[in-house]
Parts: C-alpha cells; sequence; structure tokens
C-alpha cells in the first residue's frame, strides 16, 4: 500500500486550525500559492473541498469539521514521535508560540519578555492571540500554548502555576479634585467611574465592598481593555480602578495621570499561567514557562517569587 505524504497532514492541520490559505502559509513558512497548491492536493488525497469560500474568507466543510479532531491527534502523535526528550537547544530553536492574555500584561510584561527571548532564542515568535471564550478548549486542542490571566477554575487537567499577585489602585488625572483633600469611601464613590470588562459588566468588588458601607458608584463608561480606559481620563473626573502592575506601565508611557489607594479593603489577584498537560515534558514550552515567570520577576519593583 502506497502511504500518503504525511505533510499534507501538517498542512491540513495548519489550513483548519487557521481557516485561511495566508494563514496556514504563514506558520508554516510557505508562500501563500505553495500553500494553494497543498490545498488542491488535500482536496484531491481527501474527495472534498475541505474549505470552502464564504464571503471573504473561508469555512470548512462537513467533511473537514470530521477530520479535525483526528488530523490534529496524529500530527500530535508524530510530533511525540520525533521530538527528543533533550534539552531544546534555544540558539537554533525556531517555533511560534500562542499566548493568550490581556494588552494589560502584554504592556507591563512583554518587553522584559522579549528581551529575554531575543538574547537567548532570538528565532522564535510570540504570538498574541485574542481574549475569546473557551480557554480550556484552546488548551486541550493546542490552539493556545499559554493561557495567562487571573486565577478561575480550569478543568481538572489542565496545570496552573502561580507567577505573581496584584492588588488594586485608582487612577485620575493628575489635577482630579479628588486629591484635593482625603480620599474617602464617601468621596472616593461622588466620581463616576470606569469599568473594564470584556464581557461588558458593570460591577464587581468594589461595588461589594462599597454597599457593605451603605455606598453606590457611578459607572458611566464601560470599556475593553485598560489602555483604552486610560485615554478617557485625562480630559474628564472619571476615576479608573486598575490593577496595581497596570499602573507601572502606565508610568512608563508618561501620561498626566496619578494613582491612588483605593479606600476599601479587596482581595489581592493572583495572575496565573496554564497550560496543557501535553506540554509538560516539552522542552521548548518548559523554556517558555520558566522565562515567562523570569520575566515576570525581573518587571515587578520588590516583588517576591510565589
Amino acid at each position: 500500500m502506497q502511504l500518503p505524504d504525511m505533510n499534507l497532514l501538517i498542512a491540513l492541520d495548519a489550513l483548519l486550525d487557521e481557516g485561511s490559505v495566508v494563514g496556514a502559509a504563514r506558520r508554516m513558512n510557505l508562500s501563500p500559492a505553495a500553500m494553494s497548491r497543498t490545498l488542491t492536493r488535500i482536496r484531491q488525497a481527501v474527495d472534498d473541498p475541505i474549505l470552502v469560500r464564504a464571503g471573504r474568507g473561508l469555512v470548512p466543510t462537513p467533511r473537514a469539521l470530521a477530520l479535525r479532531g483526528r488530523v490534529r491527534s496524529l500530527v500530535e502523535q508524530a510530533a511525540v514521535v520525533f521530538s527528543s526528550r533533550e534539552e531544546v537547544d534555544l540558539s537554533t530553536l525556531r517555533r511560534c508560540f500562542n499566548l493568550r492574555a490581556n494588552d494589560v500584561f502584554i504592556a507591563a510584561f512583554g518587553g522584559q519578555l522579549m528581551e529575554i527571548m531575543r538574547e537567548h532564542a532570538p528565532n522564535t515568535v510570540l504570538r498574541f492571540v485574542p481574549e475569546g471564550e473557551g480557554e480550556d478548549d484552546a488548551l486541550r486542542e493546542g490552539r493556545i500554548d499559554l493561557y495567562i490571566s487571573a486565577m478561575r477554575p480550569f478543568g481538572p487537567e489542565i496545570k496552573v502555576q502561580n507567577l505573581f499577585t496584584t492588588s488594586f489602585v485608582g487612577l485620575a488625572r493628575v489635577d482630579h479634585p479628588l486629591f484635593d483633600d482625603e480620599i474617602t469611601p464617601e468621596r472616593f464613590a461622588a466620581y463616576d467611574q470606569v469599568s473594564v470588562s470584556r464581557r461588558g459588566r458593570a460591577t464587581g468588588p468594589i461595588d461589594t465592598a462599597l454597599a457593605a458601607m451603605g455606598l453606590e458608584r457611578r459607572v458611566t463608561l464601560i470599556t475593553p481593555s485598560f489602555h483604552s480606559a486610560m485615554f478617557s481620563l485625562p480630559g474628564s473626573d472619571l476615576i479608573l480602578p486598575l490593577p496595581e502592575h497596570v499602573q507601572w506601565s502606565v508610568a512608563r508611557l508618561g501620561l498626566p495621570l496619578r494613582s491612588f489607594h483605593l479606600p476599601m479593603s479587596l482581595a489581592s489577584v493572583v495572575i496565573i499561567q496554564a497550560w496543557h498537560p501535553r506540554f509538560d515534558n516539552d522542552p521548548a514550552h518548559r523554556w517558555l514557562r520558566r522565562t515567562l515567570k523570569q520575566a515576570c520577576e525581573l518587571q515587578l519593583p520588590g516583588h517576591q517569587p510565589d
């Protein structure tokens, strides 16, 4: 029996994951034309279009959806067969790591992380993918290598490591009237505020703490990211509560903003990195986890490793 070209499996996995000939070509370091020819060969091999045009994009056929899990499994098994259990040679390592983290983390630690990677693994690439639903599934399916966020429940098989602990502070323009006197819970709650939530939520632990004191704040602006919220502060009386490590990155931007301690007690926030156990013994992935942990420890003033 003549065996099919195993490279077609890798290409098919990339095409189904990216949903784009251009994206799959970029992942495999091929030209779009070469990947288009490969897609033609795949279509002939499985006797199915695999990806069909839908508006400006491509969508998988039912046959492609049925094959996706099996193809991914075969590619992963092949990688295990040919992977070395020895330590990775970082100087020659060529790999694109997919991380899911918000823009706050990238701004606070991206520069330090890239400096470490440039020095030790200059041929690697970090690809930060947008936040979304189904982080557990993305980890299980290998669509992301690491998920970085505040601690939350994960599936029982997902591995988790603490990166650092942060607290919430407040941020406002430097000449905000809030700074004219002692910042009490009453004065804090008197000013309109910003809520940062990618799910559009306006309430959280701050509101619970204020309610216990018989107070209520008014959230008049909800944004999906802290950085979009920051730029609304210089020209308004808005107040933005945010994690302390975000404030350190704000200081580097030179914006006319001033931070302050919140006048209520809030629980600290543990920031973690999570991954699927399939990567536990992968030397390159272990190095990435160590490097990310190191970048956080180097960047946080006075941070004590967890």
